[in-house]
């Protein structure tokens, strides 16, 4: 009886943090998920998703900044920015972002002749010396 006592003793404290170190990777992915993106090599966007709501057509085109920051240990470039479709353009910081220093990706959809609910994305290429990494962010909202 006293075995079972002790086994008891022992089992349940050691089940109690296996269940709370499970609730601590669960809590690091909800914070992957968060709004900033984060690549490999340490450049931040301040962004994933930028979503306009609903917006009227006869407004005209509406465009979206996501600011880049490098925060690596060396200088990176906007190698290349393409949108998934004609319907959005893209354009960007074209020169060497410096550490610590921070550049922009545009995106402007045009709403003309395109009501309805849009999302697209943009894929950024990254270059930091012989490094390259992509990251997609999105455009989303509704024209009327």
């Amino acid at each position: 009886m006293k075995r079972n006592i002790l086994k008891f003793a022992i089992i349940i404290p050691v089940f109690a943090g296996l269940c709370m170190l499970a609730s601590a990777k669960n809590e690091k992915k909800d914070k992957k998920t968060a709004p900033e993106i984060t690549t490999e090599n340490n450049i931040s966007i301040d962004k994933a998703v930028h979503d306009f709501g609903t917006v009227k057509e006869s407004d005209g085109d509406v465009s979206a900044i996501f600011t880049v920051t490098n925060n690596s240990g060396q200088p990176v470039v906007l190698q290349n920015v393409k949108a998934s479709c004609g319907c959005t353009t893209p354009s960007y910081t074209k020169e060497p972002i410096a550490v610590k220093k921070s550049g922009e990706v545009k995106a402007t959809y045009s709403t003309k002749g395109r009501p309805g609910p849009f999302e697209k994305t943009v894929t950024i290429t990254i270059a930091e010396g012989d490094k390259t990494e992509t990251v997609q962010v999105k455009i989303k909202g509704t024209v009327e």
